[in-house]
């Protein structure tokens, strides 16, 4: 067998020799990581892992969840009866996807072929160098998080993977987040912890969805949860991803809603063939199949604020249910927690916001960001000079706080984030504590660096003339790295939308900076303050940060958005730099707290930005490009869209009402 895996893995890395020989694609040679020192993990004491299919659990209600559980078998062949600390994850993707994934990286030709192939698949200078970044995803261990970990198993875990209410082999309605289904995790959690297999030891894994599930179960501090290692999770997911800025994200809803809504109809084919077919999971189908869609349909074809249906009102008003579901708190959690996140991903605006509103100390929590979106989470990791894998680091954190092990898990980091222009670096905390925020002013003045609406300058001095600019909403962003974001990285396979702005910038309005001569860090949440006007009684705007090199590559480090009607703050939960200008404005966003603006009178917009690390290289400029629209990412919604005509919107840069970008950096760059 081990002559048959080299064959294969030989075999597959052969014919992208092959492909680079005729392409141009280079490769390099695979090594272990240095500079990263990967903490110990408990060894595998057991060969292999026995499986109990869709195991029933009751709920409080009388709803049946159905779950796998994973347990080691020793080397006689039996099931391991000695109890465990036990590993939860509750998915809406089916344990289907789960068990697929599984399955597929425990092939061992597949296994063999992605190890060889990570790190050696490198496409930079061929235009799709994003492609690259996927496949390396397949080795940087977040799939073991997604799905089953046998090596965890195989050392002496047991693991739960549960679909929740309404997806899956589950009976009820999908809840999206809401109080009965974190409720339901609660329950889970109490029976796994009270199971003969289980020595009541819990801990909680899982990425995206079961991310966000263990922050909500996290926060109400069950007592048999010991450690959550959450990869990619959302802390607002309003703000996240159903309405960045107050508009509706219509570039990952309705495929994410469609994608839920269609894998919860797969029946158990299994159960329809031994007779014991689940009639109950087939009438709550048949009941609710397009659960969420009223709402997305409403919000894109309501004509008026007025005609707005009581379910979407409600969620658009801070004290609905459904609104403080989506918020995770957490703020509330005891739990040891290792947050995972990337610049790009859909929650890159929650991640480091969730780590830092944790009540531990450093150790206890930890904070790892990276260069990634969604679908690229963990790509790189384990190569030289980088982090080690995910599953490595999930591995010795359960090790640590659920088996008590010693292994230097909680000394690492405790902040490891991956700089914008940089590389992989180690803070004691983030932001920066020798951050200072300071202004960059727009100016008219023609920088002679880009092509866009208008090429303006970005200086530390107000502008001494008035000038007001237009720009209009268009579809330039389609190519951008928020298109990338939108569709978790799949549109940032061509470098020209997910490594350059150049494309986007054709549709906006660019202020770029004076080079830096020397590395100039940025750390921290950024803000962006529009003197704007409109025609109408409404608008929307987009803001990006951007990193260009001498070349002329202009690659976004940050981005935010807002619908000008629902720029009312929430002073309480803002933040405001030394100097009393906004370094991370936070807006209701409530149809009742909404301000229509009036029409050819001055209007200020304070943007938030999601928080970034960035490092400016000597000879590199900072640019912020300033948009009407952003599609994919937000689409107004129908009656602000009606109110807003899609008209030109303009800027107004005058000395008494400066529009500038508040930024965190570190040190006084030298032309600024």
């Amino acid at each position: 067998m081990a002559v048959s895996r080299r064959i294969w893995s030989g075999l597959v890395v052969s014919v992208l020799v092959l492909v680079a020989a005729t392409t141009g694609v280079q490769f390099s040679a695979a090594a272990p990581a240095t500079g990263w020192a990967p903490p110990a993990v408990s060894p595998p004491v057991y060969p292999d892992v026995h499986i109990d299919w869709d195991v029933p659990i009751t709920m409080s209600d009388g709803t049946v969840l159905k779950a796998n559980v994973y347990r080691p078998i020793d080397e006689h062949g039996n099931v391991v009866t000695e109890p465990l600390p036990t590993l939860v994850n509750l998915t809406p993707y089916t344990k289907l996807v789960s068990m697929t994934v599984d399955s597929a990286q425990s092939v061992p030709v597949l296994a063999d072929a992605i190890a060889d192939l990570a790190g050696r698949f490198d496409l930079t200078g061929t235009g799709i160098s994003g492609f690259s970044d996927l496949i390396n995803t397949l080795d940087g261990g977040a799939l073991r998080g997604f799905a089953v970990d046998r090596n965890l198993i195989r050392s002496g875990y047991t693991q739960l993977v549960v679909d929740v209410r309404g997806t899956g082999f589950s009976q009820g309605t999908w809840q999206v987040f809401q109080e009965r289904e974190q409720q339901d995790t609660l329950e889970v959690l109490d029976w796994a912890a009270s199971q003969p297999w289980s020595d009541g030891t819990l801990g909680m894994n899982g990425m995206s969805y079961s991310g966000i599930n263990q922050v909500q179960a996290a926060s109400k501090q069950p007592e048999a949860l010991k450690a959550i290692f959450p990869i990619v999770p959302g802390g607002d997911i309003l703000r996240d991803v159903v309405a960045p800025g107050g508009a509706v994200g219509i570039g990952f809803l309705p495929l994410w809603l469609a994608g839920v809504n269609g894998l919860k109809l797969i029946p158990d084919l299994q159960s329809v063939a031994n007779g014991t077919f689940d009639w109950d999971w087939l009438a709550s189908r048949v009941e609710n199949p397009l659960v969420f869609f009223d709402l997305l349909w409403a919000a894109l074809t309501t004509p008026t604020v007025d005609a707005v249906p009581p379910e979407l009102a409600a969620m658009l008003e801070e004290d609905s249910s459904l609104r403080r579901d989506l918020d995770a708190a957490p703020e509330n959690i005891t739990t040891p927690t290792f947050v995972i996140g990337g610049w790009h991903d859909l929650f890159a605006n929650s991640e480091p916001r969730i780590y830092d509103a944790i009540p531990l100390p450093p150790g206890q929590k930890q904070l790892l960001m990276g260069e990634w979106y969604h679908a690229t989470i963990g790509s790189g990791l384990g190569q030289p000079g980088a982090p080690p894998r995910l599953d490595t680091l999930q591995h010795a954190w359960f090790d640590k706080w659920l088996k008590g092990i010693d292994n230097g898990i909680d000394e690492f980091g405790p902040v490891t984030l991956f700089e914008h222009g940089g590389g992989w670096v180690t803070e004691s905390e983030f932001p920066r504590a020798d951050a200072t925020y300071r202004r960059m002013y727009f100016s008219p003045a023609i920088s002679g660096t880009a092509q866009s609406v208008h090429d303006g300058s970005l200086t530390s001095t107000a502008p001494g003339e008035t000038a007001r600019l237009t720009v209009a909403p268009g579809l330039s962003t389609l190519c951008s790295r928020d298109s990338g974001q939108q569709t978790i990285g799949v549109t940032a396979i061509l470098d020209a939308c997910g490594k350059d702005s150049r494309i986007a910038e054709l549709g906006g309005l660019t202020f770029t900076s004076a080079p830096v001569a020397e590395p100039t860090h940025i750390s921290g949440p950024v803000a962006v303050r529009l003197n704007t006007v409109h025609d109408t009684t409404d608008g929307y705007w987009t803001a990006t940060v951007n990193d260009v090199a001498p070349d002329g590559t202009s690659r976004v480090i940050t981005s935010g958005q807002l619908t000008s009607s629902l720029r009312t703050l929430d002073e309480s939960r803002s933040e405001r730099s030394p100097n009393g200008d906004l370094s991370a404005p936070f807006h209701t966003l409530t149809l009742s707290s909404r301000q229509p603006v009036v029409p050819g009178q001055p209007t200020t917009l304070d943007l938030a930005l999601t928080p970034t690390a960035a490092v400016l290289q000597p000879g590199h400029r900072l640019r912020v490009d300033i948009f009407a629209s952003n599609l994919p990412k937000g689409l107004m919604l129908r009656p602000l869209l009606n109110e807003s005509e899609l008209r030109p919107q303009h800027l107004e840069l005058a000395p008494n009402a400066p529009s500038f970008v508040n930024i965190p950096v570190v040190g006084n760059p030298d032309g600024w």
